[in-house]
């Protein structure tokens, strides 16, 4: 059992997330009901678990590239703003904060946010976490160096927007990094019918293939906010180590990709 499930989540209730055009409150209302799991490396957010060092390799890599930081320094993202969008439990904006960025990480789920700071409270981290949406924080007026979202425009009820929302949310020439599950008859077979009903991977019901976006998509819906798709990889899955790869060439499942704003 992980810490932050051992400690009791602070009594005072979070606000209530502001709505968002982008927000699909049934996914919303689906992970705040697992909260409580994030930071249980063997729950249902285990494959997050899994490829959350390749994930934030890649993040990592991209955002010191396009700074002009050393990529192998310890802390190469030193005094450098990252919004981490839809950041959960805060798989991700813990290694961003160790990396030296000064992270804002937000959540729709005011659940989730509860748990996420309260164990980056016992690691000694400084994480601004916030219970609102993206375009809520866009709305704000606040621009990053860069900005992540993982594993979340596949869960969005309007797509649109919500990279819309990623742009407003970077300077020009900062890095917007995203990692997602393709349209294929593939992702079909493997990331939902494998996955959720044969394996278990993750819970039933978790993603709706309609809702998956090709690598084309999204760059045509980041070019209609002025910003470019710069690169895309592959992540590929070695069930026999249980770990993630990039791959420059399947994309056929889950990819990462990376934007810049102009």
């Amino acid at each position: 059992m992980s810490a932050a499930r051992s400690a009791a989540v602070p009594a005072q209730p979070e606000p209530e997330a502001p709505a968002g055009a982008s927000l699909d409150p049934a996914d919303v209302a689906r992970f705040a009901a697992l909260a409580e799991e994030w930071w249980d490396p063997d729950g249902p957010f285990a494959p997050l678990h899994a490829m959350n060092p390749l994930r934030v390799g890649y993040a990592r890599d991209r955002i010191a590239e396009a700074q002009g930081r050393d990529v192998g320094g310890p802390r190469c993202l030193a005094g450098l703003d990252v919004a981490d969008i839809a950041c959960g439990g805060g798989l991700s904006s813990e290694p961003m904060a160790r990396l030296g960025a000064q992270v804002t990480a937000i959540d729709a789920a005011a659940e989730g946010i509860a748990i996420a700071r309260l164990h980056g409270e016992q690691h000694g981290l400084d994480i601004d976490y916030r219970a609102m949406t993206a375009e809520a924080l866009a709305a704000e007026g606040r621009q990053f160096d860069a900005v992540i979202a993982f594993e979340i425009v596949e869960h969005v009820a309007d797509v649109d927007s919500f990279l819309g929302s990623l742009v407003r949310l970077a300077r020009p020439g900062a890095p917007i990094v995203m990692s997602t599950l393709n349209r294929t008859v593939r992702s079909l077979a493997l990331g939902i019918v494998a996955a959720e009903y044969v394996l278990g991977l993750v819970p039933r019901g978790t993603h709706s293939w309609r809702q998956f976006r090709k690598p084309r998509e999204l760059a045509a819906g980041f070019r209609r906010h002025g910003a470019r798709v710069v690169d895309v990889r592959g992540m590929v899955f070695d069930p026999l180590k249980r770990t993630w790869r990039a791959s420059n060439r399947d994309l056929a499942i889950n990819y990462l990709l990376t934007a810049v704003a102009d």
